[in-house]
């Protein structure tokens, strides 16, 4: 079962398990003569409300997705938690609606009911559609291929778990090893291919979809390497953790049968998130320029009294997919800083930096000209720091995945920023990619908000490059 295919599957059985709980619920508290009911929306439309209510809560945490592996009890277990979450407003606005026609409070109790009842149907639902789908793929029908990276005993004891659960649909055509000299030994049967070095061309000759890096500690180079080759390339990549980074929570970690993975997702946002995003971004940075009018103007009329030049700094910048744009920020620096030295990051007390520019930069006053760049869709409210091109191009020779930055919409704060300092060198940048790429396999418009908030907090603490 496709991935299209597996979607549209899943909807369908919502819809009609979703829209029989609410009539089940509906008929039972209305029609059924066990409580008095002086009005009530008519069944069909306050159908259709309630449908599009729970379509919206179970995107939101995910339930469309196509999960890797996903179990029967997780995917119950997610509908549990998003459906208790779900009743609660839901119940809020039914409460309201008896309030407004003088219906007693002993009769509210039976929201439950129809949380119980929702529970029931939309669970069996999701268990028919995954055991069907589990059906199929035992049956042989949707099984993708499968290429383990590395040949030690984390790899086999994959390999193993792979031929032992063909539920997981995934079929392993063989290795590629680390060492020239594994290349050729075989291990259930399959052989080590090559090495990583030719991962893109195996790939592609095999028709391989999934990619399940089996490493050591010692070899994130190569790690590295890998996942930048296959970066370009329709495959889902899960790598093989390591017990530091399991028990630290510094990776999200998927089961397979007990066994953990880091799941690499390829699509970075769903479409209604991008969408939401965007319009989050235009509608924000346009109240920001709004309201904070008065403390551009003030910070412009002090840059200008200070020092000569410019108010505000342009800059051009690699953005989405590499596309070059101009930033606008408060100058903070002199005029020319650059011009004798060429690009260089600032350091901590950079004597370019003007009384005026230290001040705006540590309450972050210069990045407020960026909401331009946000309301023309340049960049987004948060999102990795956009990058000169000089750097870029620089940075991606010396860390293989730098460019993966600009697969997202850049953006002025981001999980970096409020984790880490301003870029001073080489292995601030490198500290920084870290924070970036786990915002970038997580993005969500729940982790903005997150990151909005905590940004926040940066800012009014004085948090940060200055502190």
């Amino acid at each position: 079962m496709n991935k299209k295919l597996e979607k549209a599957f899943i909807l369908s059985i919502d819809f009609l398990t979703i829209n029989f709980a609410w009539l089940a619920y509906y008929l039972f508290r209305v029609e059924s003569g066990l409580f008095e009911m002086f009005t009530q929306p008519a069944v069909f439309l306050s159908m259709i409300v309630v449908y599009f209510y729970w379509l919206l809560v179970f995107t939101f945490v995910g339930m469309y997705r196509t999960w890797f592996a996903a179990s029967r009890f997780d995917e119950l277990s997610t509908l549990f938690k998003a459906s208790f979450v779900g009743i609660f407003l839901l119940f809020f606005l039914i409460l309201y609606d008896d309030s407004s026609h003088g219906v007693s409070s002993s009769v509210r109790f039976i929201i439950l009911i129809y949380w119980g009842i929702l529970l029931f149907l939309v669970g069996m639902g999701r268990v028919f559609v995954r055991s069907l789908q589990r059906r199929l793929l035992i049956n042989g029908i949707g099984r993708k291929n499968a290429l383990i990276i590395g040949f030690n005993s984390k790899a086999n004891n994959m390999h193993n778990q792979l031929d032992t659960f063909k539920a997981l649909g995934l079929d392993v055509i063989g290795y590629l090893a680390v060492e020239e000299e594994n290349r050729g030994k075989v291990f259930n049967g399959k052989k080590v291919l090559d090495t990583y070095k030719n991962a893109s061309g195996i790939i592609k000759e095999y028709n391989v979809e999934e990619v399940i890096l089996a490493l050591e500690k010692n070899e994130d180079d190569i790690l590295l390497h890998v996942v930048a080759e296959c970066d370009s390339l329709n495959v889902a990549i899960k790598i093989i953790p390591d017990l530091y980074e399991i028990i630290s929570g510094q990776a999200k970690t998927s089961q397979l049968y007990g066994f953990p993975l880091i799941d690499i997702m390829p699509q970075l946002m769903l479409e209604w998130e991008k969408k939401l995003k965007r319009l989050m971004d235009i509608v924000i940075s346009f109240i920001m320029l709004a309201f904070t009018f008065p403390i551009i103007l003030f910070a412009a009329i002090a840059i200008k009294l200070e020092s000569k030049g410019p108010v505000f700094y342009k800059q051009e910048r690699s953005g989405l997919n590499g596309k070059i744009f101009k930033i606008y920020k408060f100058r903070s620096m002199i005029q020319d800083a650059e011009k004798q030295s060429g690009p260089v990051w600032s350091s901590k007390g950079d004597p370019r930096i003007t009384k005026v520019g230290g001040f705006i930069r540590r309450v972050r006053i210069d990045e407020l000209p960026q909401m331009i760049n946000v309301f023309k869709g340049n960049m987004s409210l948060v999102g990795p720091r956009p990058e000169r091109p000089f750097f870029v191009e620089k940075l991606s020779q010396e860390i293989p995945l730098y460019k993966r930055r600009l697969k997202v919409r850049p953006g002025i704060t981001g999980w970096a920023q409020v984790k880490h300092k301003y870029d001073e060198n080489v292995e601030d940048v490198k500290a920084k990619l870290r924070y970036d790429l786990f915002y970038i396999e997580n993005m969500s418009l729940r982790n903005d908000l997150k990151i909005l908030f905590r940004t926040i907090f940066v800012v009014l603490f004085g948090k940060g490059h200055y502190e």
